[in-house]
């Protein structure tokens, strides 16, 4: 019998949540496969079978707590079952036949594809697996289908004429425990708020120039590099001078000290189906349009499909949120501390403007820079937000470094 094991967790956390099971008891699993999803405060750790097997019992549960080498689960080791096809019906399809209060046509379950437990949490919620559209590879009914499936009018014989019933079975209230991560960036925001004397300043930037010679070098640029060119490069590499020229923006207050930081580390905050996260793109003065460019995308890929490290969310010296891509006009972001300002950047939208005394349809956007008072004065603020509106007004001196 093998021991299923919590992950070594790193030292800067305490312990971790049971997100998901994706095996259930009995199943039969290949070596590598991704038994269970560990959660942290900061990542989403991935816990795989060390040996192909049955998967014999779960310890810990979902929503469980655990500590780094504790015991799961077990695994017995061995190859897969072999199970004739008049068996398998036995075992996994006729239970369903028997107990749905309409059983469908046999010939319909034969069919189904989708893994024994996923056919026995159809088979509990009381689902018409006809009605449901697999989302796995060829067309598979995976765990999540089921979940998202609308279990009212999943029950065969319901009637969906009857609207009134419909619409009653519908209301009612969901209660799902808040994850790790959604808890710690609660708990980040609200320390921000109460640790800092947080101050906005906001500005606005002329995009005509950027989206110009975006539009002019865009396809050369893609072709020599194999990725697009967007905005947040512009950005990053503004922001990246003007931490240069003001370095009470790239510290940090530690205790009764100013800590300035001779690097530059920039966290971009990224929207994930778990919620908000900051990875950190490094070393931003060292690298190219193309290098930050396709660090942002590997970064954005990573957190959409949970794969992000504890090293890639650590550190970080200033924060830039692009809640444009939302279609936000403006907001004034919150600091990501310890860090002691925040970049939120904005929809570019057309908007009159008046350019040496005549009225011009401009692409502009607001910029807001939160900042904490208590380590950037008024005179630094406002002048690393200039210095990011000319930059990028004037994007060839980007290129120049000028």
């Amino acid at each position: 019998m093998i021991d299923i094991l919590v992950p070594e967790l790193p030292e800067s956390v305490e312990d971790a949540s049971v997100a998901t099971w994706l095996k259930a008891v009995g199943d039969f699993v290949e070596r590598d496969d991704v038994l269970v999803e560990i959660e942290t405060d900061k990542v989403v750790l991935e816990v795989p079978a060390t040996a192909s097997g049955i998967l014999k019992n779960i310890v810990e549960k979902v929503g469980a707590t655990v500590l780094s080498k504790q015991i799961l689960g077990h695994l017995e080791e061995g190859s897969a079952p072999t199970v004739t096809h008049t068996q398998s019906v036995d075992k996994t399809v006729q239970p369903v036949l028997e107990s749905r209060p309409n059983s469908v046509d046999k010939d319909v379950d034969l069919v189904i594809d989708a893994s024994p437990s996923v056919r026995r949490l159809v088979h509990d919620k009381g689902i018409d697996p006809r009605c449901i559209k697999g989302s796995g590879k060829g067309g598979m009914i995976v765990r999540c289908d089921v979940e998202r499936y609308n279990s009212v009018d999943a029950v065969v014989g319901t009637s969906k004429s009857d609207d009134v019933i419909s619409t009653i079975a519908a209301r009612g209230n969901k209660r799902v425990a808040m994850t790790r991560l959604r808890k710690r960036v609660a708990e980040r925001l609200l320390e921000a708020k109460n640790s800092t004397a947080m101050l906005t300043t906001f500005n606005e930037v002329n995009m005509q120039p950027i989206m110009a010679l975006r539009k002019q070098y865009q396809e050369a640029f893609e072709k020599k590099n194999g990725v697009r060119l967007g905005f947040m490069s512009f950005y990053i590499k503004a922001v990246t001078e003007a931490l240069k020229r003001y370095p009470e923006v790239n510290a940090a207050i530690d205790g009764e000290d100013i800590v300035y930081h001779n690097f530059f580390d920039i966290s971009i905050a990224v929207s994930t189906p778990r919620g908000l996260v900051t990875p950190v793109l490094r070393d931003t003065d060292t690298l190219g349009f193309a290098d930050i460019e396709k660090g942002i995308k590997a970064l954005a890929i990573k957190g959409r499909d949970g794969k992000l490290t504890v090293d890639e969310m650590t550190g970080g010296n200033f924060t830039i949120t692009n809640g444009g891509v939302f279609g936000s006009l403006l907001s004034t972001p919150i600091i990501n501390p310890p860090q002691a300002a925040i970049l939120g950047m904005h929809k570019i939208e057309d908007r009159p403007m008046a350019v040496n005394g005549e009225v011009k349809i401009l692409p502009m956007m607001y910029l807001a820079l939160s900042y904490d008072h208590r380590l950037i004065d008024g005179k630094e603020s406002v002048g690393f937000l200039v210095t990011i509106k000319e930059l990028l007004e004037d994007p060839t001196r980007l290129l120049l470094d000028i």
